[in-house]
């Protein structure tokens, strides 16, 4: 059989398996969920006549601002049977709670199972987990469990501190790392201002989580080509979110993260809801599968990805995502200019004149977008200045504000106390 038959027969069996799995996920939304079966009787929706996924259109969309508002009405499941609670971080609105049973569980460590052997995982690798493990931070607890099911060895040593990293590291030898990229960064510096020899060390593969690495056309953008240019080492992008329990993982190909149809459909739709061709900007709006606790249909995420369906040449079929272009809230309109954070992102990594950064945007007086950055810089000179605000009018063709700051100061903007996550985005806009 050619490769392309077998393909095709591939992805019909995908489609038949997620159709099947979409009635199975009506009906019981339609029995157990107070949410669905009141929007179901809103929008006069009868399950019984979507039998295929372009019947999905038809259905109604579901926002972060329903699970905000009624989060508790998503439940479908007695709170007996619930044994973790797990939560958004709240990067846009309040934190949302999401309660997974056992069965949920057992999913979500099918799905990073499948990632990392998606990222060529294997039983003879230690991986060194460089994030929240608590907090009720899914990510961190699912990474766990995958790799228990993987039989990797894993070191729970949480974010942050390069010294205690590298210690490990030396003295543990784990051949692969979980971590944020602007984090191994800093592992990267540390190394550098301590004669560790990155190359010699037994770590050759990254896990990236919570940041870009590639552009859209999956080559390496500013953050991505300083860590591989400093360190031989392979990146695996990850995208995910707590609402979906799944995650986009990608292969060695490094062309976008592969979709696990037995977990999730998605679709990416415009600003009509309609589904928007391959490589074209859509909002990822998913379709939950095999969750019992709080299953979702077609949610709208607010993230903005693209899409390739052709057949990577890994030999997987599945659809694959293309980096987060922003988030749709975050997008920013600035002095006639209109950009996501990650585009802003990349301009400040570029520069050798920032250490680090924070974006603070808010509204002035009339209701318009202002943009303020918080750097540390390189030294406090005025050609130092003078370098980065002419990079940032020129690259930009507008001049944001900015402020300068210390590595403390920016240290508490970025690790607020009850965070989860690195903070490089503060939207105070109302």
């Amino acid at each position: 059989m050619s490769l392309s038959v077998t393909s095709s027969f591939s992805i019909d069996r995908a489609i038949l398996s997620q159709e099947q799995k979409l009635k199975e996920l009506l009906s019981y939304l339609q029995e157990k969920s107070p949410f669905y079966k009141e929007l179901f009787a809103k929008y006069g929706v009868d399950i019984s006549t979507i039998r295929t996924l372009a019947d999905l259109q038809s259905l109604p969309t579901t926002s972060k601002e329903d699970l905000q508002q009624r989060n508790n009405d998503f439940l479908c499941v007695d709170s007996q049977q619930i044994v973790e609670y797990t939560s958004t971080s709240g990067t846009l609105g309040s934190p949302v709670t999401i309660a997974l049973t056992e069965s949920d569980l057992n999913r979500l460590t099918d799905n990073e199972y499948n990632s990392f052997k998606c990222a060529d995982g294997t039983a003879a690798d230690t991986y060194q987990l460089m994030l929240t493990l608590d907090r009720q931070f899914m990510a961190g607890i699912a990474y766990y469990m995958g790799l228990r099911k993987l039989g990797a060895g894993i070191i729970r040593l949480g974010p942050g501190v390069p010294s205690l990293q590298w210690e490990t590291i030396q003295r543990l030898k784990p051949t692969a790392i979980v971590a944020v990229p602007s984090f191994i960064l800093k592992l990267i510096k540390f190394a550098q201002e301590n004669g560790i020899d990155l190359n010699a060390s037994s770590v050759k593969k990254a896990i990236c989580i919570g940041e870009n690495i590639r552009n859209t056309d999956f080559s390496y953008n500013i953050l991505g080509k300083k860590i591989t240019e400093a360190w031989d080492i392979h990146l695996y992008s990850t995208y995910a979110s707590t609402e979906m329990q799944t995650a986009f993982t990608e292969c060695s190909e490094g062309q976008g993260g592969h979709l696990q149809p037995d977990l999730v459909i998605v679709e990416l739709l415009d600003e009509n809801n309609e589904p928007v061709a391959a490589k074209t900007p859509g909002e990822v709006t998913i379709t939950t599968l095999g969750v019992e606790g709080m299953p979702l249909l077609r949610y709208k995420t607010g993230d903005i990805c693209m899409y390739n369906d052709e057949p990577c040449a890994c030999g997987r079929t599945s659809l694959r995502l293309s980096p987060v272009i922003g988030r749709k809230k975050q997008m920013i309109k600035f002095k006639g200019t209109t950009l996501y954070p990650p585009a802003l992102f990349d301009l400040l990594n570029e520069m050798e004149e920032v250490l680090d950064f924070v974006v603070d945007v808010y509204s002035n007086e009339i209701g318009m977008d202002e943009v303020l950055i918080h750097i540390l810089p390189l030294d406090d000179s005025k050609a130092c200045d003078n370098r980065i605000r002419a990079y940032l009018q020129a690259r930009l063709r507008v001049s944001p504000h900015v402020n300068y700051i210390s590595a403390e100061e920016i240290h508490k903007m970025q690790f607020k106390e009850a965070s989860r996550k690195v903070i490089k985005f503060i939207d105070r806009r109302v």
